[in-house]
């Protein structure tokens, strides 16, 4: 079950944040251009709402994956804090990009103030992909801990929290492998 959740957090969250690193790469190309040039650009997420359904899927997969780590130490700690990361993408998302959206019609119009809140859109979407970044390697780092800490209980009973640190109870193979 957990190593299904994490399959689902991972991808998920992996793929939300190729969406966001999208926005902020083309940031320095955007946040200067014309008014007329900034509609024609925009049209280029006209479809992406559906792809949008992956932000959620992303943050239930990570609260899914937090509750069914509860009392394994580090893992459930770094899947809480992607679990916040993600948590801070949608308050971003919902704070700051979405009543863009609204007052701009989806980019279709432009109001007298539509200089910042493209300014406003654009470092959202910057400030979002940062958080994905950050969420998506504090579920690196859960994996790879939950995976150590259970290569330690079913292989090497007498290993230390340490991944890789041995004790008497390894195999002298083993000892080898971990120096």
């Amino acid at each position: 079950m957990q190593r299904t959740l994490y399959f689902l957090a991972l991808m998920l969250t992996a793929i939300a944040m190729s969406l966001a690193m999208a926005h902020l790469a083309e940031l320095p190309n955007k946040i200067e251009i014309s008014a007329a040039h900034y509609l024609i650009v925009q049209r280029n997420y006209d479809n992406w709402a559906v792809l949008g359904l992956i932000v959620p899927a992303a943050f239930l997969s990570a609260a899914a994956l937090t509750i069914a780590l509860r009392g394994t130490g580090a893992p459930f700690t770094l899947a809480l804090i992607a679990l916040l990361l993600l948590m801070g993408e949608l308050i971003a998302f919902w704070g700051f990009i979405f009543p863009v959206n609204q007052a701009t019609q989806n980019w279709t119009m432009l109001p007298d103030n539509w200089r910042t809140l493209r300014a406003q859109w654009e470092y959202a979407h910057a400030v979002r992909a940062i958080l994905y970044v950050l969420a998506l390697g504090a579920l690196v780092m859960s994996l790879l801990d939950w995976r150590c800490a259970d290569s330690r209980a079913t292989r090497y009973p007498g290993t230390s929290p340490a991944c890789g640190t041995t004790t008497a109870n390894m195999s002298p193979s083993a000892d080898r492998l971990a120096s």
